[in-house]
């Protein structure tokens, strides 16, 4: 098998506009499990988003990545093999410039999501995520993580698609080198502390796995995928991928169509 371990993108990669997973991805997928090829997902969502959904790809077993990396679940325990996350005053400042821009924002630890609105916007989220955050509207966001205590894993803010980019290129200055400002859909902006990138996830996962790096593989479709791309040595990017990612992977059929199908073949090494 040419690529033994094969990282995959959730959102825009592997499940579809409708929220569902292909018969063909599917099968793929299991096809390639029974080569002998450990597949994992790498997703920006929290574990409690992420592991009902890999039930529907027949993975109860090995590991899951969550939070771009700053996670790593076993599946079948739920034992946290990797468990990082913001220092609370570095996540009070993230919260508090978006809070002061009047932002919508979202907070994560594990195992939870608080947000500072009860909107549209949360709504869709919750439905697509198939989460439930706790709504914290009596007092600034900030004021209750500190008070609570919260540590906290992830800080996004809800955005329109074209202020996504703006909001990206204004928070990494004024945040600086100890935070990665990065996108997982055409509406989230998320940071995390420096460091806990999805090409984290490529080292944790090749390492706990025995594999090298080149012979590991990735998909994905966003700007939060870029560094697994660069970082494992199968690039894969989807049709609907960013440019940035397209520029440097091979890029494959859409999520439409069944692209995740598509790379794992070429993992196995049968070229398509």
């Amino acid at each position: 098998m040419k690529y033994p371990l094969f990282l995959s993108d959730f959102d825009g990669t592997l499940v579809r506009a409708d929220g569902t997973i292909s018969q063909v991805n599917k099968r793929a997928i299991a096809a390639y499990r029974a080569g002998g090829g450990v597949f994992a997902v790498c997703t920006g969502r929290g574990p409690a988003a992420i592991v009902p959904r890999l039930k529907e790809l027949g993975l109860t077993q090995g590991l899951v990545v969550a939070y771009q990396g700053a996670t790593v679940m076993d599946i079948a325990t739920g034992e946290l093999l990797k468990d990082d996350g913001f220092a609370q005053e570095d996540a009070l400042k993230v919260i508090r410039l978006l809070e002061e821009g009047g932002r919508h924002v979202h907070v994560y630890t594990v195992d939870k999501l608080y947000c500072n609105v009860d909107d549209e916007p949360l709504h869709m989220y919750e439905r697509i995520c198939r989460v439930t955050a706790e709504r914290i509207t009596g007092m600034p966001l900030s004021e209750y993580v500190k008070e609570q205590g919260l540590r906290v894993v992830k800080v996004l803010a809800m955005v329109e698609k074209e202020d996504r980019l703006p909001l990206m290129r204004w928070l990494t200055p004024q945040l600086g080198d100890a935070f990665y400002v990065t996108c997982s859909a055409d509406f989230l902006v998320e940071v995390m502390p420096a460091g806990q990138s999805k090409a984290a996830a490529v080292d944790f996962l090749c390492g706990y796995y025995g594999i090298a790096r080149e012979r590991c593989a990735a998909i994905g479709d966003q700007l939060n995928d870029l560094p697994m791309i660069e970082r494992a040595g199968g690039k894969f990017a989807v049709a609907n991928a960013e440019e940035e990612l397209k520029k440097r992977a091979r890029v494959v059929a859409s999520v439409e169509e069944d692209g995740v199908a598509q790379a794992l073949a070429i993992a196995m090494g049968e070229e398509v």
